[in-house]
């Protein structure tokens, strides 16, 4: 029997067709809440898992999709994205994406946030994202990933 999805995972299937994505979702049987998880469920490398971080560029958030393999270097990728970049509170993140803390999608929120697309996805045929729910996700590409959000690629390391 096929399970109705969350809300904010059907809200996430919508904004993909609209923006030209199948906006297939793929409901698991229990929370991908890391990207080792999400990696896990679906036999990729973490690499090729997409982490949506929520940050501050000086006081404005901005989204972050970093490979699961990739920490960011915040005191180096600021200056590339054009100011100082620093964590976001769980209520600010909550705010800008309309989504859970750690179920974070590319797309769906209540306003476009400038969003910046790590590089090093790139190596990856294949990547999956959070669909806005702990327990979906759905697959993309590289060049895809970029399209969808409008994002900017990036080197987020040192």
């Amino acid at each position: 029997m096929a399970r109705t999805p969350h809300p904010a995972a059907a809200h996430v299937a919508d904004v993909l067709i609209s923006r030209g994505h199948h906006g297939v979702l793929v409901t698991h049987e229990s929370p991908v809440p890391t990207a080792r998880a999400v990696a896990a469920a679906h036999g990729v490398e973490v690499g090729a898992v997409v982490k949506s971080l929520v940050h501050l560029l000086d006081d404005d958030p901005v989204l972050l999709l970093v490979s699961g393999a990739h920490n960011v270097d915040l005191a180096a990728t600021g200056p590339r994205i054009g100011g100082t970049l620093t964590h976001a509170t769980p209520e600010v993140i909550r705010h800008a994406t309309g989504q859970s803390v750690g179920s974070v999608s590319p797309v769906g929120h209540p306003t476009n946030l400038p969003t910046y697309v790590d590089e090093m996805l790139g190596e990856h045929d294949r990547l999956w994202a959070s669909a806005g729910h702990p327990d979906v996700t759905f697959r993309t590409s590289y060049r895809e990933l970029l399209r969808i959000t409008a994002g900017l690629a990036v080197d987020v390391g040192p």
